[in-house]
């Protein structure tokens, strides 16, 4: 196999791969904030099923997670899957555990803020969401950021696990072409990809992060 040849297979693993991400971050940061706004709920119920859903989405592996997606149809409901259920399962699994870890970090951060900012606002007539969007969040995602990018570099390095229920991410055709070309080529061009893929999101990151210095 030449190396473009080898390059073009990669490439549609590579476009698995972001596509995992991406769809990842745009439902799991939305729902990790609505996750940590059950946590902090005054109703015991909501905040004790939070509480154990977060739990346990930190408490178990992710590769489980994702067979449990994949498979509980079937021996829970007795659903039939098809092939194409696997992208959709990787979705839904990656969504609901970084969703967890979001919310704990959302909360950390809400919760980090000064007592004096919120009676300030009620001072001065600001209703509880406009103080929240308007004022809190803002800060807070200052606060959160560098976390935030820790999650979403592990993200990167986590797209590999789809293998677990047979989507052919930029990894799993890695490995296959390795083992059938006994070369270890496509394992470094994977690293490459991870590595440029990591770099530039910590430079978006960081760029972020200088943007929202005022709110020191």
């Amino acid at each position: 196999m030449s190396f473009s040849v080898m390059l073009s297979q990669l490439a549609k693993g590579m476009t698995v791969t972001t596509e995992i991400f991406f769809v990842t971050l745009v439902f799991s940061l939305p729902l990790g904030l609505l996750v940590c706004w059950g946590k902090m709920s005054k109703i015991p119920v909501i905040r004790w099923i939070v509480t154990a859903y977060i739990s346990i989405m930190r408490g178990t592996p992710l590769m489980l997670q994702l067979m449990v997606v994949y498979f509980g149809p079937y021996f829970i409901f007795g659903i039939r899957i098809s092939m194409g259920y696997s992208l959709i399962a990787v979705f839904i699994a990656f969504t609901i555990n970084y969703a967890a870890y979001f919310a704990e970090i959302y909360r950390g951060g809400i919760e980090s803020m000064p007592v004096g900012q919120y009676e300030a606002a009620k001072i001065l007539g600001y209703s509880k969401a406009q103080t929240f969007f308007r004022i809190i969040l803002p800060q807070v995602f200052k606060r959160i950021l560098p976390s935030i990018t820790n999650e979403v570099i592990t993200l990167v390095k986590d797209t590999s696990l789809a293998f677990v229920v047979a989507v052919a991410e930029m990894f799993t055709l890695a490995k296959q072409i390795a083992s059938s070309q006994t070369t270890m080529v496509p394992f470094v061009v994977a690293a490459v990809f991870y590595y440029v893929f990591n770099l530039l999101v910590a430079v978006i990151m960081d760029k972020v992060e200088k943007k929202l210095n005022y709110y020191r």
